[in-house]
């Protein structure tokens, strides 16, 4: 091996070692204690070690939402892809089966998060939507970030009262192969099948209406 080779292998192995250097300290720099970075693998928590029940009660009055539904009664066996899936209900802290509390409803799952801000200028809009449709139609919040108390405060700032699953692990995102951007929407039918994931943000309740209505088979 010539003298000029060997300083090209040289140059190139410290090239590497600076690379992996890099990439470590921006991953030890990440929000939520190295958390990856949007759009990669999920991250481990539900919500942070901070979030106690005794921190939530807070920001859990001040958002002041409405309890996650409950099981129906005869109600079919739910969404074949959120089977075995519980995520704690973050206006008491309750675990919700998500294939049970979801059978026989006609649901909008919208997945967020409190940093996104197409995020909070469509919540508004489908809490309005809820409120024009009723019982024909269940809309949830699924926060797709760890920090609940971060969750709880943007719906109590926005003034949005819908109640929210809190999935910090994205099993929603996975479960139904969503892809794991914010703003996104699932509209799941009352057998429990998807009928439609929407990655983009609604302007309106029109809108809302125009996409979601027709797949569920309802008015309004």
């Amino acid at each position: 091996m010539s003298r000029a080779t060997r300083w090209t292998v040289v140059v190139l192995a410290v090239f590497v070692v600076l690379g992996v250097a890099l990439w470590r300290q921006l991953g030890d720099d990440q929000p939520g204690g190295g958390q990856l970075p949007w759009g990669q693998q999920s991250p481990a928590r539900a919500h942070r070690d901070a979030d106690t029940p005794a921190a939530l009660a807070g920001p859990r009055a001040k958002a002041a939402l409405p309890p996650c539904p409950a099981p129906l009664a005869q109600a079919p066996a739910g969404p074949q892809a959120l089977q075995g899936i519980s995520l704690d209900c973050a206006g008491d802290g309750s675990s919700v089966d998500l294939a049970k509390a979801l059978a026989g409803r006609a649901v909008v799952l919208n997945l967020w998060a409190y940093w996104c801000g197409p995020c909070a200028d469509e919540l508004p809009k489908l809490a309005e939507y809820q409120r024009r449709m009723g019982d024909k139609v269940t809309v949830l919040a699924v926060h797709q970030d760890e920090n609940e108390t971060a969750g709880l405060l943007r719906l109590a700032e926005l003034g949005v009262k819908l109640p929210m699953l809190q999935d910090g692990r994205r099993l929603v995102v996975a479960a139904v192969h969503a892809p794991n951007v914010v703003p996104t929407t699932v509209v799941l039918r009352p057998d429990g099948s998807v009928a439609q994931v929407l990655p983009r943000p609604f302007t309106s309740v029109d809108d809302i209406a125009a996409a979601v209505n027709p797949q569920l088979g309802v008015s309004g």
